[in-house]
């Protein structure tokens, strides 16, 4: 077979990042409870909840997440933009969450969203290559 084939034979293959199987979706949900019930970086800052109180965030978390990320899904993405916009919205209300428990009031409620939908510059991190702009900011600070 020569190479020319191959990559015929293979050029007709296609594969579909989004929706995420049930599957997956749990074992993101296994990996919030983990994270926000277990000692970690985050915990060290924030401290950690209860397992039972992590069970329930993770499932708020994931789904809204989820559903955001539906929203924005088009027939024709293969998906990474829109499992980009999955990832991010999870890590933005799992910090959420944890400053929420720790007191700090300038994070919005898990239960009780600002603002479901992506906003312009979300949209637009979620189809870039580049680090989010908020990454940005904090490794030049974090470089000082």
């Amino acid at each position: 077979t020569t190479a020319a084939a191959v990559v015929k034979e293979f050029s007709n293959i296609s594969f579909n990042l989004w929706p995420p199987r049930d599957r997956t979706r749990n074992a993101v949900r296994k990996r919030l409870i983990n994270t926000l019930s277990s000692p970690s970086i985050l915990s060290k800052r924030y401290g950690t909840i209860s397992h039972e109180e992590a069970v329930e965030a993770s499932k708020i978390i994931e789904e809204e997440a989820f559903e955001v990320a539906r929203k924005m899904a088009s027939a024709d993405d293969g998906g990474i933009e829109i499992l980009q916009v999955y990832s991010k919205k999870i890590s933005r209300r799992m910090l959420d969450k944890v400053k929420v428990r720790s007191g700090d009031s300038e994070a919005p409620s898990v239960a009780n969203p600002v603002n479901d939908e992506p906003s312009k510059a979300e949209e637009e991190d979620a189809r870039s290559t580049a680090p989010p702009q908020s990454e940005k900011i904090e490794s030049v600070a974090d470089d000082k």
